[in-house]
């Protein structure tokens, strides 16, 4: 595998390569894709794609990159909107759950772990363009209801990681090690409003 630095962001039918690759990877996933079919769905040829993408997994990951993206400015929208601490809340945990669960979200996870040993930048850019982008949002949302005096929450950074943390519980280990291939919406709201309840029964209140 090329490191992630090779690719080359340029060129007029880079979008087109993209939107291509998009269509496929989630109809198809990564082990079903090809890139005869990548290349038949962008309209490009093969060595337009290798051009900017020498390996399928770096045009996966890429791919995956503006998903995580396109996530976290969906959530930012819903945070900066503010509203109820509880529903807020409950929001960003379905949408987080929804993509670490998702097909995309799954087989990101295990190139990037599988990856990111021998090529450390596939782990950097995937949590900048994804987790952290995240971790910003919820620090940032924590702080203000701190001061709004809706939360109270000593350590603010360290409550924006565990948060995430509650929402994979049950879940997110059992689709990684191939014990489950799925969850019932039943089973995921259950774990939702888990995560949301136990983080407001520690931070939702004075402590005296």
């Amino acid at each position: 595998m090329n490191a992630p630095s090779q690719v080359i962001k340029q060129g007029r039918k880079w979008d087109q390569v993209l939107d291509g690759a998009r269509t496929v990877f989630l109809r198809d996933g990564y082990e079903g894709a090809s890139v005869d079919d990548i290349v038949r769905e962008a309209g490009v040829s093969k060595a337009t794609l290798y051009s900017y993408f020498p390996d399928k997994r770096l045009l996966f990951l890429e791919v995956a990159k503006i998903e995580c993206r396109a996530q976290s400015d969906a959530a930012a929208a819903r945070i900066e909107a503010s509203g109820d601490v509880r529903d807020v809340l409950k929001d960003a945990a379905t949408r987080m759950v929804g993509f670490f669960m998702s097909d995309v979200g799954m087989q990101v996870y295990r190139i990037v772990v599988g990856e990111s040993q021998r090529f450390p930048e596939v782990g950097r850019e995937f949590y900048n363009s994804g987790p952290a982008m995240v971790r910003d949002l919820l620090i940032r949302f924590l702080t203000r209801e701190v001061e709004e005096g809706k939360l109270w929450i000593d350590d603010v950074e360290l409550a924006a990681d565990q948060f995430p943390e509650l929402c994979k519980a049950g879940l997110h280990l059992q689709m990684v090690l191939g014990l489950r291939d799925g969850f019932t919406q039943a089973e995921i709201d259950r774990v939702v409003d888990g995560a949301v309840e136990m983080f407001l029964c520690q931070y939702g209140r004075p402590r005296g």
